[in-house]
């Protein structure tokens, strides 16, 4: 009986031995500092954004921007015809000097009311007529000077002004156009650009992640292209205070200085917000990982070159590491091309990943 389980197991060895070994891919799986990204799809908006308008009615005599044009706040980008609101100045200061005459002589008689009803020359009367007239015509002197205040306030109004820093777009009313108060349509819309913002969403479930991290430390934020390439680092600004109810997410806003203007308001892009960083994460490339209704699992290689298959656990993952929670030891030989050719128990030869093609997951 002995005899004939050693020949089974003699002819199983012979058997294994007999198959040609598998040439396959692997690398070790490595500990490495993995950061951590949340990624979302947002679109660039101006920092801030001013349509300008006229603050009074009448003709626009000069226009003193070019459009593209970048502009500082308080620049003279528009004039309108000062010349009603001026002479409005004039009559209003005019007033103020004819109440200021009347004001003076007022007081003289005032006064000499005063002493004649001192004396006993004068009446009660005229004493307290006297005294109403001056207190008439400070009220008048001061009615003067708001409506000089408000005729100035007009007259300055004519020279519109940049209220930001930032630059123009495409200019929507031309020199010797009338202008109104009241209109909708606006001169100019000026769009500050350094910096520049980004709306994206996230899902709700991060939320508590990314205010613990937010308040830990300075969150940076990585806008990308539609073909992955990063556009411009920036920082975490604002988590709104409300979720979305109806698509579970929770927008968020990151500004980036765009000193090179790669950012442009409009413009789609993805962001990259940094989380965390593991340290000393034990990792595989994606390649290595994959799934059947058992669960993930991954294929190592054994000091006999035979193929195992090892059930793991995995945590993040980015476009090229994938982070092992479970299930292996750093050092262990992965395969990372070649799987689809094996089966656990199969006999492989180890191929470099250069030899075969691949390269290797950089160090992030």
């Amino acid at each position: 009986m002995l005899h004939h389980a050693a020949s089974a197991q003699h002819e199983a060895v012979a058997a294994t031995h007999a198959d040609p070994a598998v040439p396959v891919a692997a690398t070790d799986a490595r500990r490495r500092d993995v950061p951590v990204f949340l990624t979302g799809l947002g679109t660039v908006r101006a920092y801030k954004s001013v349509v300008l308008t006229s603050r009074v009615d009448g003709q626009i005599v000069r226009i003193d921007f070019d459009e593209g044009q970048n502009v500082h706040r308080g620049d003279v980008l528009v004039e309108v015809d000062p010349q009603p609101f001026a002479a409005t100045l004039a009559q209003a200061q005019a007033a103020e000097l004819r109440d200021q005459a009347l004001l003076a002589n007022a007081r003289l008689d005032f006064n000499r009311a005063q002493d004649l009803a001192g004396r006993g020359a004068g009446t009660r009367q005229q004493l307290d007529t006297t005294r109403a007239q001056v207190a008439q015509l400070e009220a008048s002197t001061k009615i003067d000077q708001a409506a000089i205040t408000a005729a100035q306030v007009q007259l300055d109004y004519c020279k519109i002004r940049s209220p930001i820093d930032g630059r123009t777009g495409t200019r929507q009313v031309d020199e010797g156009n009338i202008v109104r108060a009241n209109s909708t349509t606006g001169i100019v819309t000026i769009n500050q650009i350094h910096p520049i913002s980004v709306d994206f969403d996230l899902p709700a479930d991060s939320l508590q992640q990314v205010r613990d991290h937010l308040a830990a430390s300075e969150t940076r934020a990585v806008a990308i292209d539609r073909d992955d390439h990063p556009l411009a680092t920036g920082k975490l600004a604002v988590v709104d205070n409300q979720v979305n109810v109806a698509t579970g997410t929770v927008r968020y806003k990151a500004t980036f200085e765009n000193a090179d203007e790669k950012l442009w308001p409009g413009q789609f892009v993805s962001i990259r917000l940094q989380i965390e960083v593991r340290h000393d994460a034990l990792t595989v490339p994606n390649t290595a990982v994959l799934r059947d209704p058992q669960g993930t699992f991954v294929f190592v290689v054994t000091p006999a070159r035979v193929a195992e298959k090892r059930i793991v656990k995995t945590g993040f993952a980015d476009k090229e590491l994938t982070v092992i929670e479970s299930g292996l030891e750093p050092g262990d030989q992965v395969v990372i091309d070649g799987q689809y050719r094996i089966q656990s128990g199969t006999a492989v030869t180890i191929l470099s990943p250069a030899a075969a093609g691949i390269a290797e997951a950089p160090t992030p």
